[in-house]
């Protein structure tokens, strides 16, 4: 017999799942930490694994991943005293996300490949997608480039083959902002932008806010690297105006260092220093050491352009020390790169042929992507 409690935790439940799928996500923790509660008291293990996963998507989605991984452990735990498997592995997923954010590539792969061993055998095939999706974005973490752009076709041909429906709209842009962000590092630039407007025309299709802030964002970068700097501020603008609304602090901090590098190809430093330490300090508070690798190549450049060697060489060495450490394969050939350029004046440090790329190094500045 359902209880008042039930159905009071339920109509919690259901109204945070309605904020979160509006990209509300402060607007929709207070929602499920109170179904929580009354979820845990009723003893509904099964609920409280949900809600939890939720939690930790939630957490995740605002950059918070400290309190995600916690959620998604959690859910792990109880999904074992359950025996749902299903369950455990939605929540691997969830905590290997969280744990590829935080620069944690080789951990997340692992957690991603123990739950693709659970979809395969429930021929759960929007779980096999997505598991592609996600290895796909630790492949791009950790350099492996063509890994990467491999995963994403590989989950795009399966949501592709899924009855037409918003998520799997929503599922298709996400393989394709994957699909950019890899083109644009291989140095497929017109690849990258092609797929970004696509994904973009898909996220506003189905009113997917947070997609159309990825989309945007990809697209500014994409031409950010054609020479297109005016393009590539308005998409910025548009994404960090939707990332901010959102409170998602690790995509506009991205946000913020792409516009800074805009900056810096422009010539105007002292904007680009200003979006710099604005990212820098998001990085930071979410403990986002891929991101602090980039704030440190970012600043390293602008410092070399001001005239200061000796920071800029300093900035240079931190992101190279964090890249070497995390196995950040790209960010540390950039790291390479700009040090040997201001070390001997010299543009070969950097062989990103080595890495299977097509970026050429230039002199500075340099438009990282």
């Amino acid at each position: 017999m359902i209880s008042l409690r039930d159905l009071e935790a339920d109509s919690l439940f259901e109204e945070a799942e309605e904020w979160r799928a509006r990209s509300r996500y402060r607007k929709a923790l207070p929602f499920y930490r109170r179904a929580l509660r009354y979820y845990r008291k009723g003893g509904d293990d099964g609920r409280v694994g949900r809600c939890l996963l939720s939690i930790g998507d939630t957490f995740r989605m605002t950059g918070d991943f400290s309190h995600a991984s916690d959620a998604y452990s959690e859910a792990i735990s109880v999904s074992k005293l359950k025996r749902d498997r299903l369950l455990q592995a939605d929540a691997m997923v969830g905590l290997g996300l969280s744990r590829r954010a935080l620069g944690k590539w080789e951990e997340a792969l692992k957690l991603f490949s123990g739950a693709q061993e659970t979809y395969l055998r429930k021929s759960d095939r929007e779980g096999i997608a997505f598991t592609l999706w996600a290895m796909g974005g630790a492949f791009r973490v950790g350099g492996e480039i063509r890994n990467a752009i491999n995963s994403f076709k590989k989950a795009k041909r399966i949501y592709e083959s899924f009855p037409e429906e918003r998520a799997v709209w929503s599922g298709i842009g996400y393989c394709l902002c994957g699909l950019g962000g890899a083109s644009r590092v291989y140095g497929r630039f017109e690849d990258s932008l092609g797929f970004y407007t696509k994904a973009n025309r898909l996220f506003t299709s189905v009113k997917d806010r947070f997609g159309i802030a990825y989309s945007h964002c990809g697209t500014g970068n994409a031409l950010r690297m054609k020479g297109d700097l005016t393009g590539a501020m308005e998409h910025m603008k548009k994404a960090e105006k939707l990332y901010k609304g959102m409170g998602d602090i690790v995509s506009y901090s991205y946000t913020l260092w792409s516009m800074g590098m805009i900056r810096v190809m422009e010539g105007g430093l002292r904007k680009a220093e200003t979006c710099f330490r604005k990212a820098g300090a998001g990085f930071r508070k979410t403990n986002d050491l891929r991101g602090t690798s980039y704030h440190m190549l970012g600043m390293g450049e602008l410092l070399f352009l001001k005239g200061d060697v000796r920071g800029a060489k300093r900035s240079l060495k931190r992101a190279l020390e964090i890249s070497l450490r995390h196995g950040f394969k790209v960010e540390l050939y950039h790291a390479k790169g700009l040090l040997g350029f201001i070390d001997h004046g010299q543009v070969t440090s950097a062989n990103y042929r080595e890495l299977g790329l097509r970026l050429k190094l230039t002199p500075l500045p340099f438009n990282i992507p």
